[in-house]
């Protein structure tokens, strides 16, 4: 984040003792040291306030679309709901399944020449 290297920390130690002096300088070190964590706290502070931000939006978002599947997926009565329903015996295929509809003949069916004449 800051580049601050050795020789620039030295610097600074040398211009405290130089200004501050020794017997000022852990009392010092002490009040800068409470500021930067305050700084820090007030950070951390700002930040998880995004963060809950950020999730409460999403949370928002979320409720949102939970809302919105369920007026999706609600049950609509239907049109039709007054029609009866055919009457299917157990025998029998539903006329989708069905095919083509069986012919019913009073008669029975003519045989053909091939069978009536037997074996040759």
């Amino acid at each position: 984040m800051f580049d601050i290297g050795w020789s620039e920390l030295l610097l600074v130690a040398v211009l405290a003792i130089i200004f501050v002096g020794p017997k000022d300088l852990p009392r010092v070190m002490r009040t800068a040291g409470r500021y930067a964590g305050r700084m820090r706290a007030m950070a951390r502070e700002f930040q998880n306030s995004f963060e809950d931000l950020a999730r409460e939006s999403e949370l928002d978002e979320l409720r949102r679309e939970m809302a919105s599947l369920r007026e999706q997926t609600t049950m609509r009565p239907l049109a039709d709901v007054g029609t009866p329903m055919p009457e299917v015996r157990p025998n029998e295929a539903l006329p989708s399944e069905a095919g083509p509809a069986p012919v019913i003949a009073s008669e029975p069916a003519p045989a053909s020449d091939k069978h009536e004449a037997g074996p040759a």
